[in-house]
């Protein structure tokens, strides 16, 4: 029985030394635990503040909402990442500091390396809404592919071509190649090339497609319709006829080409103007072949 006793007073003794440890370190540890409360309702506040600010700038920069999504949610893990480091700190465990940021590190390159080019994609897709490359309902070349851009995602942009196919391109690949844009600038050149017999009056010739091409041009102050005679082909003098027009879209300019033809054509034909068609001489009189006359005979 006194054994028993013992041995609970004992037992007792050690728990008490322990809660009274756990007490000592508690109340040391009190200034520290005020330290991170504060700390959290100001690193709240300050998240907070920071992710309205980040919206705004984000709101300015593009008009993409995945865009500014993205941002915003980077911008809040980041700064909640900070936040964790900074309480573990005030705690005393830099130690596990050390220790998250190494797995994060590594974790971080495994999944980088994992994810290359959907990253690559994601990226370039932000890059090009904040630099406003094109926009949708543009017209544009890219990669080898000519259309109207339907639908620009962080991941890739849909272009519908003019067959009707809609072709998604990676957005690494649309930042890394040239793309033309159609629409930006609003005008674009016409250019027709075509011949006239060599018995024309070349200055008339001149006149006469001019005045035909004038009425379809558009700002004729600033950019008149040009007429250049480039060579002198096998069969005809050629020259290359540009003008200038505003289409709405790449139908409304092969429509505007379309009818510049018919109104060259209608207006040589007016005034008597040949387009001549290639001329091929046959030769029956040469050694080792039959003369015509012979040639008909025989068949």
């Amino acid at each position: 029985m006194d054994k028993l006793i013992t041995n609970l007073n004992q037992s007792w003794t050690l728990l008490s030394e322990k809660i009274f440890a756990w007490l000592d370190s508690i109340v040391l540890s009190l200034p520290n635990l005020v330290l991170v409360i504060l700390a959290v309702l100001l690193g709240k506040r300050i998240i907070k503040m920071a992710n309205q600010l980040t919206a705004k700038i984000a709101e300015r920069q593009t008009p993409n909402i995945g865009v500014r999504n993205l941002i915003k949610n980077v911008t809040s893990v980041i700064l909640h990442l900070g936040l964790i480091v900074v309480l573990l700190t005030i705690l005393g465990l830099e130690g596990t500091v050390t220790t998250v940021l190494a797995s994060a590190g590594v974790a971080g390159l495994a999944l980088g390396l994992a994810l290359q080019d959907p990253l690559m994609n994601l990226f370039s897709g932000i890059i090009m809404s904040v630099k406003h490359v094109f926009e949708v309902g543009d017209f544009i070349e890219t990669n080898g592919f000519t259309g109207k851009v339907q639908d620009i995602s962080l991941k890739s942009t849909v272009v519908r071509m003019l067959t009707g196919e809609e072709v998604n391109i990676p957005n690494k690949l649309v930042l890394q190649a040239p793309v033309k844009n159609f629409t930006t600038s609003g005008l674009r050149r016409i250019d027709l090339t075509c011949g006239i017999s060599y018995g024309d009056d070349l200055e008339r010739v001149k006149e006469i497609a001019t005045q035909a091409i004038r009425p379809l041009a558009t700002d004729q102050v600033i950019r008149p319709v040009e007429f250049i005679y480039t060579n002198f082909g096998d069969s005809s003098i050629n020259f290359q006829l540009r003008f200038w027009s505003n289409p709405a879209d790449a139908w409304e300019f092969l429509d505007t080409k379309s009818n510049a033809i018919i109104a060259l054509k209608k207006a040589f034909d007016q005034n008597e103007i040949s387009i001549p068609f290639p001329i091929r001489t046959l030769d029956f009189g040469i050694k080792g072949g039959l003369s015509l006359k012979e040639s008909l005979a025989k068949n």
